[in-house]
């Protein structure tokens, strides 16, 4: 991916306009939302339409960041993640950084970061029946009766091998903590380019993750099952999948943008929202 760009409101001699992107669905949430709604009135001027913004606060989760990140990218609009939720892995400014990130924000003292999205299609005959973009993964799973899966992957064009596992998953940079991690997959920087091939539950003990380049075209095939099949990308089904059908993933034409504050990093949010640590913990 590119270096980090500067901020381009810095010169505009006014406040930089926010689209602001939230909706809390419980009451906690709701009422940490109205409080950071307040401060960010006293740093930018909200605006209703992206076109008209210089930038976006997402309030929310890591869930928010997603539902956000496929319209946000089509529009090229950097974003600040508020963690209202639970992990924050994504939204990574908690409400008692907000007025020290803000500040920073509205000085430039802040870098907006590419991040890499995948394209998801499904075709059936040669013939689009679904496609969707995702900032996380593009994932072939298993449903009832729970059988096996047979997954031949092609990397641009040539078969690259047959996976029996329970489901398949082709992940970014930034999703490489998401499902991915949890199929046993590596860590990769945010900003890397390139993808995670990860199988989940393989049916041998030589499988194990790949990573390979972003500009590479991936394709996976379901072979003959008797198991409900579907593919999901950022956690959402797309498309019911039948033998046969190809799942194409490749590089999104549009990155998406984040807006990253000093003390951010990629080691910063793993040591302290996945617990990682480099030695052991004695007990007190």
């Amino acid at each position: 991916m590119s270096q980090p760009q500067a901020a381009t409101w810095i010169d505009a001699g006014r406040k930089p306009r926010v689209l602001v992107c939230g909706g809390a669905s419980n009451a906690g949430s709701q009422e940490a939302e109205a409080l950071v709604r307040e401060q960010i009135a006293e740093y930018f001027e909200e605006v209703e339409e992206a076109s008209q913004a210089d930038l976006a606060i997402v309030l929310g989760g890591d869930g928010s960041i997603l539902r956000a990140s496929r319209e946000l990218s089509i529009v090229g609009l950097p974003v600040v993640g508020v963690n209202l939720g639970r992990l924050g892995f994504l939204a990574s400014v908690s409400p008692n950084e907000i007025e020290q990130a803000f500040s920073d924000v509205v000085a430039g003292n802040c870098r907006i970061v590419e991040h890499l999205m995948l394209q998801c299609t499904v075709l059936r005959d040669g013939q689009q029946v679904a496609s969707a973009i995702g900032l996380n993964e593009a994932a072939l799973l298993r449903g009832a009766p729970f059988s096996i899966l047979d997954i031949d992957l092609h990397v641009d064009g040539e078969l690259a091998t047959t996976f029996s596992c329970d489901g398949l998953i082709i992940s970014t940079p930034v999703g490489s903590t998401a499902h991915s991690l949890s199929a046993g997959g590596p860590i990769l920087r945010k900003t890397l380019d390139a993808f995670v091939i990860s199988a989940i539950s393989p049916h041998t003990l030589t499988v194990r993750p790949v990573v390979d380049s972003s500009n590479r075209i991936y394709e996976m095939i379901l072979r003959a099952t008797s198991a409900e099949t579907a593919v999901a990308v950022d956690g959402k089904v797309i498309a019911d999948v039948t033998q046969q059908d190809v799942i194409r993933v490749e590089k999104a034409s549009q990155p998406f943008l984040m807006i990253e504050v000093d003390g951010q990093n990629d080691y910063r949010s793993l040591r302290e929202k996945l617990d990682w640590g480099g030695r052991i913990r004695h007990k007190k």
